[in-house]
């Protein structure tokens, strides 16, 4: 069955340094979240061992940390995380970034943090 999703009818909650994330589609084999960082927020260094991700920023400028590699990711960009690998997001810069991240299968209990 098709349904609409945005921000007022989808689950939230808040992570981190009070990021936001709204559920927009989640079962076993999808999650699809819409997710925004304050300025100079970050999240711990993790992997997936089952899960591979797309983040695709819709607002402001990302930096990504994936492997011990450092790649700073523009508004209407993205970036394919494979699983296994270790990384995270930080957001640093001034201003807030807005961005979707697309995990299949769905993380359920599939984050290993290493901080």
């Amino acid at each position: 069955m098709a349904k609409v999703s945005d921000k007022k009818n989808s689950p939230h909650y808040v992570w981190g340094d009070n990021c936001d994330s709204w559920i927009l589609k989640e079962n076993a084999s999808l999650s699809v979240k819409l997710e925004t960082m304050p300025a100079g927020s970050k999240e711990l260094l993790h992997f997936h061992s089952k899960c591979q991700q797309y983040f695709f920023i819709l607002k402001g400028v990302a930096t990504f940390y994936v492997d011990k590699e450092k790649l700073i990711v523009h508004q209407n960009q993205g970036i394919y995380i494979q699983q296994n690998s270790q990384h995270f997001i930080a957001n640093e810069t001034n201003e807030k970034i807005e961005f979707l991240v697309i995990s299949q299968p769905a993380i359920n209990n599939d984050r290993t943090n290493l901080e």
